[in-house]
C-alpha cells in the first residue's frame, strides 16, 4: 500500500469521532516511565517521489545476499527460486486466498494444501502432515506441547545443538504454560553424538526429547538408536530439520523412528526475505493425528463420486474446539506453503536429489579450501551443506572484517548463543547459489584477514 498522508482536517475529524481532543490523549494509559522524553527528530513530510528516493538510498547501504558472496546459514538459507514460482503464487486466485472455511468454493486452495501435506509427508517419511505452521521454531514449540498432551507429562529435554532461536521459542511457550524444560550443555562443537547426555536428563515426568539433524553446528547423524532408547523410556522423539533440502540426500527422520518431525520450509520456494515470512513443517505418526496442531486437508468424493477436498481436522481455537483447541496458531503460512509446493513440484524427486548433491558438493569444496588456511580447524566431520570452523581469533571480528572485503562469511556462534563459550566458532553454509568464484573469493579474503 502506498503512503497516503492525512490532512489536519482528517485528523481532527477522526479524533472527534472517537471522542478525544488530541493525539496525546490516545496515550494516557501508557506509564510515564515508558514514555520517551522530548521530541523525536524526524524529517518533515516529503512528496512520494522524494520519500522513495530517500528510502532507496537508505536501503542501498545494506549488503544484501544477492550482491556479494554469501555463506550465512544457521536456519535461513539462500537458494535459487525459479521465476515460475513467483508467477504462480502471484496469480490473483492464490495471492488473496485465505482459510478455506467453505470447501465447496475453495477447492483450489484445499487441493494445493493437500499436495503440500503429501510432499511434506514424503520428505519426512511420516504418515501424516498438517497444512503448515508459521515457521520452524513455532512448529517445534507446538510439537513439544503436543508431546505433553500425548504422554500426559509436562517436561521436555532439548538438545544443546538445537538452534538457539528454536530453543528460545520452546522455553517461552513452556514458561507461559507452566511446563519444565531441561537442556544439556554444548561442550565440544565437534562432538557428533550427545545421546548419553540427553538420556541422562530423562525423568518420570519427561514427555519428549528434541533433537536437530543436521544440528546447529552442521553435524549429520543417524539417531535411530536414540529414538528407540527415548521411546523405551516412555517419551516421544521430536526431530527438527531446519534445512529441508538436506532430505534430498539424508535418511528421513521417519525412517529413523521419529515420533514427530518439524522443520523450516524456507529453502524450497521462499527467499530469505530479511527473516520472513517463512513456512513451518509439521508431521507425525498416524496414531497421534488428533493431537496435531493446525489444520489437515483431506481427500474425499462428493455425492456424484467426483474427487474433492475438505478440511478433515481443524482443532484450533478459531474453529469448534475453542478452549480445547490443540493450537493457538490461528492461520497457516498459506502463500509460502504454495511457493513450497510449486517449487517442489518443479523439482520432483530427481531434481531434489540433484539440488541436494550440488549443495553438499559446494560445501565440501568450501570446507577444504577454508580448513587448509593456517589456523583454521574444521569441527564438523560429517555435514550436508553447513559446517563449523574454529578460528584463531574472535569469529565475530572475522565476520566483520570479511564484510569489509565484500564477503558475508557466516554466522558466529556467539551471535546466537553468547553464553556457549564458543566465541571462536563460525558456522558456514554453502548452497547451489554459490559459484566457484564465490568460494575462491571467500578463501582469499579469509586468508588475508587472518594474516
Amino acid at each position: 500500500m502506498r503512503y497516503l498522508p492525512l490532512t489536519d482536517t482528517d485528523r481532527q475529524t477522526m479524533l472527534g469521532q472517537i471522542g478525544v481532543g488530541s493525539v496525546d490523549d490516545l496515550f494516557v494509559d501508557v506509564p510515564a516511565s515508558a514514555q520517551r522524553e522530548g521530541t523525536v527528530d524526524l524529517p518533515r513530510h516529503l512528496g512520494e517521489m522524494q520519500v522513495e528516493r530517500q528510502l532507496s538510498a537508505m536501503a542501498a547501504k545494506n549488503m544484501t545476499a544477492s550482491s556479494v558472496p554469501f555463506f550465512c546459514g544457521a536456519g535461513a538459507y539462500k537458494h535459487h527460486v525459479p521465476a515460475t514460482v513467483d508467477h504462480i503464487i502471484q496469480r490473483s486466485e492464490f495471492l488473496t486466498s485465505y482459510t478455506p472455511y467453505q470447501p465447496e468454493i475453495t477447492q483450489g486452495t484445499l487441493q494445493y494444501l493437500f499436495e503440500f501435506q503429501t510432499q511434506v509427508s514424503e520428505l519426512t517419511g511420516m504418515p501424516v502432515a498438517n497444512a503448515s505452521m508459521y515457521d520452524g521454531s513455532t512448529a517445534t514449540a507446538e510439537a513439544v506441547l503436543m508431546a505433553h498432551r500425548v504422554t500426559r507429562k509436562s517436561r521436555a529435554v532439548l538438545s544443546a545443538r538445537l538452534h538457539p532461536h528454536y530453543t528460545a521459542v520452546v522455553e517461552n511457550l513452556s514458561e507461559m504454560g507452566g511446563f519444565a524444560v531441561a537442556q544439556n550443555r554444548v561442550g565440544d562443537a565437534s562432538k557428533v553424538s550427545e545421546a548419553e547426555d540427553l538420556l541422562a536428563l530423562i525423568d518420570d515426568d519427561t514427555s519428549c526429547v528434541v533433537i536437530q539433524n543436521p544440528d546447529f553446528f552442521g553435524n549429520v547423524s543417524d539417531f535411530s538408536a536414540l529414538a528407540a532408547a527415548v521411546q523405551e523410556r516412555g517419551c516421544l522423539l521430536i526431530a527438527v530439520v531446519p534445512e529441508i533440502v538436506s532430505l534430498g540426500l539424508l535418511k528421513r527422520p521417519g525412517d529413523m523412528g521419529a515420533d514427530i518431525v518439524t522443520g523450516e520450509g524456507q529453502s524450497i520456494g521462499n527467499g530469505l526475505n530479511f527473516g520472513g515470512p517463512y513456512v513451518g513443517l509439521f508431521a507425525a505418526k498416524q496414531k497421534h493425528i488428533r493431537q496435531m496442531p493446525g489444520r489437515l486437508c483431506g481427500e474425499t468424493v462428493d455425492a456424484d463420486g467426483q474427487r474433492g477436498f475438505v478440511l478433515t481436522l481443524s482443532t484450533r481455537e478459531q474453529h469448534i474446539r475453542r478452549d480445547k483447541a490443540t493450537s493457538n496458531i490461528c492461520t497457516n503460512s498459506g502463500l509460502c506453503s504454495l511457493a513450497f509446493t510449486a517449487h517442489m513440484t518443479l523439482l520432483g524427486g530427481k531434481g531434489l536429489r540433484h539440488l541436494a548433491q550440488l549443495n553438499h558438493a559446494h560445501a565440501v569444496q568450501l570446507s577444504q579450501k577454508l580448513s587448509a588456511i593456517e589456523g583454521v580447524e574444521l569441527l564438523t566431520p560429517a555435514f550436508f551443506n553447513e559446517f563449523s570452523l574454529r578460528l584463531p581469533t574472535s569469529a565475530a571480528g572475522v565476520v566483520e572484517a570479511l564484510a569489509e572485503k565484500g564477503v558475508l562469511g557466516g554466522v558466529p556462534v556467539s551471535r546466537l548463543s553468547p553464553d556457549a563459550g564458543l566465541n571462536d566458532v563460525l558456522v558456514v553454509a554453502a548452497t547451489e547459489a554459490n559459484t566457484q568464484e564465490d568460494i575462491a573469493a571467500y578463501a582469499a579474503a579469509l586468508k588475508e584477514v587472518l594474516a
